[in-house]
C-alpha cells in the first residue's frame, strides 16, 4: 500500500518562501499522477499543483508564477517550492498520488487520486 508523508510546512511572513516535501514508500517514477491540494480554515479542498508520469504539470491560477511541483524520483520524493507567500495561502497542504489513472479527471480534481499523505501546515503572516 502506498504511504506518503509529507514535511516543510511552517510559519513564514508575507513574501517568505517554503519548500514543501512529500516521500513516497513506493517507486515513484511509476506513479501516474501526483499533486498538491489544500484547504484554507473554513474552505473546501482546492488542488494546487500537479505532475504527470511524462512531466506534465499543471497549477490552479491563484499559485501560477508563485508556486513549482517537481519530483525525485531516485529519491522517492515530491516537491512544492511556494515563492512570495501571501496570507492567503494559509492552510493545510496534502500531498497525493495515483499510482494508475483514475476516469478522466483533471490533475487538479481530487476526485484523480487515491492516496492521500496526513497533511503539513503552512501559516503565512502579514
Amino acid at each position: 500500500q502506498v504511504q506518503l508523508v509529507e514535511s516543510g510546512g511552517g510559519s513564514v511572513q508575507a513574501g517568505g518562501s517554503l519548500r514543501l516535501s512529500c516521500t513516497a514508500n513506493g517507486n515513484m517514477y511509476s506513479y501516474y499522477l501526483m499533486g498538491w491540494f489544500r484547504r484554507a480554515p473554513g474552505k473546501g479542498r482546492e488542488g494546487v499543483a500537479s505532475i504527470k508520469s511524462d512531466g506534465r504539470r499543471s497549477y490552479a491560477d491563484s499559485v501560477k508564477g508563485r508556486f513549482a511541483i517537481s519530483k525525485d524520483n531516485h529519491r522517492n520524493t515530491l516537491y512544492l517550492q511556494m515563492n512570495i507567500l501571501q496570507p492567503e495561502d494559509t492552510a493545510i497542504y496534502y500531498c497525493a498520488a495515483a499510482p494508475v489513472a483514475r476516469g478522466n479527471w483533471d490533475g487538479l480534481d481530487f476526485r484523480a487520486y487515491d492516496t492521500w499523505g496526513q497533511g503539513t501546515q503552512v501559516t503565512v503572516s502579514s
